[in-house]
């Protein structure tokens, strides 16, 4: 068999794909003719996105025919013309299992996309700056994770189309290290584990399950649409939190399952409650306390009552609130499959006197949030790294720092301020620009507003720059 011929001009075999790195950071992949359609050039370079395009069209398919082939080839029927647009465009970049599949559907070897998506996904997240050199194909974690990628492609080949044992317990796994990992870590580089392992779970869903995975999975996938709830929040999105905060719910209803449909309830409340229903916001509060098993499902939900009722101005109510969270405080928690998960599925005693310090703050009982926002503060720091929500503990510092500035303690306030000001961009979740709002509310009505001080700080929160667009606050 006569070998490949060789491109002089670009050193590598004609047909051959292969991943070239510029200075400036971006990725691009070289097609040679072989893997071309008749009379096309004998290359080109073209970016992810182009060169997903290119392969399509190589194929002789449309986009929706493209998402169907790509259905095909994983078993799967999860894929959407609108998807392969969005990859095409650079919109999004694919999870490491739809690139798989992609090259399976298209004849090319994954590793060399996988390679690829790695490079385009890293610009995306801003993680490579200019004349920083991209992830290299040889070393380090690129590799580790193409190795992984390319070992479950097989096992899912091999595996039948029912889920077993072994792979409920590996998404259950997977789940959870992501909800861990959410506490502590910016909302970004979690983003596409967590749609793929949601894509998975949907994909066995969509296939016939032995009764008790399909319970299992169902509780899955409903946990990882409150988790993308949250990540759209948090990302600026709350349109598409309350889609997954939708799908979560449907999900919990096919098994009847409290736990899963309380934890929705309870977050449908928080979005209720930032969309002028309060209302509405407080009967959801109530029907996740009626669904809520003891333990941190329902404590959640008597903190969210109590925060709701405080925004409307009603007092008596969130101190009622507030007193029925105490009683559960103490009370033998239940099993809950949702607060097993671990991480933002729990809602520990710090959580606890963050939404009740900020309840005190929406009185107008300043003492009392800054005496619960210190502890829960203090809490984070000198608990375990893992539990340590930067976003919790930033917005109950912002709740010290507003009672400091209710008692014209400006040097204080803005101490307290100024490490959540030097925030990194990728941690600067949305419900920071809104807890400063009352901050810089305060600022201009003190009578410190003359100081310079005082005019700094209230310069710094009037153009403080989080990430994506205007959204709901905290879940």
């Amino acid at each position: 068999m006569r070998p490949p011929s060789t491109n002089r001009s670009q050193g590598k075999p004609e047909g051959e794909i292969s991943v070239e790195r510029e200075t400036e950071g971006e990725s691009r992949v070289t097609i040679g003719p072989r893997s071309r359609t008749r009379g096309a050039l004998m290359s080109t370079t073209e970016s992810f996105g182009q060169l997903l395009r290119r392969l399509r069209v190589q194929a002789g398919r449309t986009q929706e025919e493209q998402a169907e082939a790509v259905n095909t080839a994983s078993g799967r029927d999860t894929l959407t013309r609108r998807e392969i647009s969005r990859y095409e465009t650079g919109e999004t970049v694919p999870t490491k299992h739809t690139v798989t599949q992609i090259a399976r559907s298209c004849g090319v070897a994954p590793e060399v996309l996988l390679n690829a998506a790695a490079i385009a996904r890293s610009r995306r997240k801003g993680e490579m700056h200019q004349g920083d050199k991209p992830p290299s194909p040889e070393l380090g974690t690129p590799t580790v994770e193409l190795a992984a990628a390319v070992s479950l492609d097989f096992a899912d080949f091999i595996a039948p189309w029912h889920a077993d044992d072994d792979h409920v317990c590996f998404l259950r796994d997977s789940l959870a290290r992501i909800a861990g990992q959410y506490v502590c870590t910016p909302v970004l580089p979690l983003f596409d584990d967590l749609v793929g392992v949601r894509d998975e779970t949907f994909g066995l869903l969509r296939r016939r399950q032995k009764p008790h995975h399909a319970r299992e999975l169902y509780v899955l996938a409903g946990a990882s649409c409150l988790l993308l709830a949250h990540a759209s929040q948090n990302l600026g999105n709350s349109h598409a939190a309350l889609a997954q905060i939708r799908t979560a719910s449907t999900c919990a209803q096919q098994i009847d399952h409290k736990p899963l449909r309380a934890w929705a309830a309870a977050t449908a409340a928080l979005i209720a409650e930032w969309s002028a229903q309060p209302t509405r916001a407080l009967q959801l509060a109530e029907k996740a306390i009626a669904l809520a098993p003891a333990g941190h499902s329902r404590i959640r939900a008597f903190a969210i009552q109590a925060r709701t009722a405080a925004r409307t101005g009603d007092q008596r109510a969130a101190d009622a609130a507030l007193t029925r969270m105490a009683t559960a405080q103490v009370e033998h928690p239940d099993t809950d499959e949702l607060v097993e998960l671990g991480g933002i599925f729990t809602f520990p005693p710090a959580k606890q006197d963050y939404y009740t310090g900020t309840t005190f703050s929406l009185l107008g009982r300043y003492e009392e949030a800054e005496k619960c926002a210190t502890r829960a503060v203090n809490q984070y720091r000198h608990g375990p790294p893992a539990a340590r929500s930067y976003g919790d503990e930033a917005l109950a510092t912002i709740d010290i720092a507003l009672a400091r500035i209710r008692q014209d303690d400006i040097d204080t306030a803005a101490r307290r301020l100024q490490p959540i000001l030097a925030l990194p961009s990728d941690q600067r979740i949305q419900q920071l620009a809104l807890g400063l709002r009352p901050v810089t509310r305060a600022l201009e009505e003190s009578p410190a507003l003359h100081t310079s001080g005082a005019t700094d700080l209230l310069d710094l929160t009037r153009k403080y720059q989080v990430l994506g667009a205007p959204a709901l606050p905290s879940l």
